[in-house]
């Protein structure tokens, strides 16, 4: 495995993220194919086994089932100071009013319900889900500064926004003193690279760390274009994120197969691989719902696509309408 300091900081991550999105009890939340917890063990003993130190869930993910999982299995097989544990905070976890989005009460009160959960005293990172257009950037940049000058969460991060809103953040931490984003994960990948136009320059003029989801394009991006799994046909996010742009989409698949026939490998090992060779990118997060998808995404570190490879991945694609701001 190898580990690479996660943007400016001095935090040591594995190269490969493990997605906890896929550990949960289906039926509590919005992901029907989720493992439960008998299947979710081997998945993070492997993960483990092969130096991924590198954990992220969230409250929302099967109803916070996802974080009761994630957290009891790295209890029971990980030393706590090596693991890199991130959770994130926006979609609310039941109705009722202040249960979602980024004002204060709902802060405070998420953290230490994701704590709770996850069995542990602290997260290494703590992401803003989504932007919170119902509450000013001021009160929710101050009450993460304070879940971490309390100890609950050692940095912040952000997910999917726009690059001006990034940056408001920023300045507004900036100019009060208090903690600022360390990490940005953002949708990004072969099929959808919108954020090449501002995210990730900001981010590596800034020294953020990027963590990509949804590397694989929901499994769109590991298997010939037409073929499917179980996951597919009941994942409506997905469904809801790629369905507009299949003809474009289609050729980039394409690409993708024969990359990997020419090098008889799996087509998510060349996805992943590409991914690994562009710049910020610290580590994708990578959901699994088998051990042959750890294994594949270990694969991917040690290929090294040539320019003529990647020219031919990228230059099917066109641009897409900017997605995943909602999601």
């Amino acid at each position: 495995m190898e580990y690479v300091k996660l943007g400016s900081t001095g935090l040591d991550v594995s190269r490969i993220c493990l997605g906890c999105m896929s550990f949960g009890i289906g039926e509590r939340g919005d992901f029907p194919w989720a493992l439960n917890e008998e299947r979710s063990r081997p998945m993070i003993k492997k993960a483990l086994e092969a130096g991924i130190n590198f954990f992220d869930t969230a409250n929302v993910y099967s109803g916070g089932t996802s974080e009761e999982i994630t957290g009891r299995i790295l209890k029971e097989n990980a030393n706590r100071d090596e693991i890199v544990l991130a959770s994130k905070v926006f979609y609310p976890v039941a109705e009722g009013p202040n249960r979602g989005g980024l004002s204060r009460k709902a802060i405070m009160s998420e953290i230490d319900k994701t704590l709770m959960r996850l069995g542990t005293d602290y997260v290494d990172m703590y992401y803003t889900h989504r932007w919170d257009y119902n509450t000013p950037i001021e009160e929710t940049m101050e009450a993460l500064h304070d879940v971490v000058k309390a100890g609950k969460a050692r940095y912040i991060g952000a997910s999917t926004m726009y690059a001006w809103q990034f940056l408001k953040a920023q300045h507004v931490a900036e100019r009060n003193g208090w903690t600022k984003f360390v990490a940005m994960q953002d949708h990004y990948n072969l099929m959808y690279r919108e954020e090449e136009r501002e995210m990730l320059p900001m981010c590596t003029e800034e020294k953020i760390g990027v963590m990509p989801w949804s590397p694989l394009a929901a499994g769109r991006l590991a298997r010939p274009w037409g073929e499917t799994d179980e996951r597919a046909k009941v994942d409506a996010i997905g469904k809801a994120i790629y369905s507009a742009t299949a003809d474009s989409d289609r050729q980039v698949v394409e690409r993708v197969a024969k990359v990997a026939e020419t090098r008889r490998v799996p087509m998510s090992q060349i996805a992943l691989a590409w991914l690994l060779h562009k710049d910020p990118v610290t580590a994708p997060i990578v959901g699994t719902t088998e051990i042959s998808h750890i294994e594949d995404a270990i694969a991917a570190l040690s290929i090294q696509l040539t320019p003529e490879e990647m020219a031919l991945l990228e230059e099917a694609y066109v641009p897409h309408p900017v997605l995943g701001m909602t999601f």
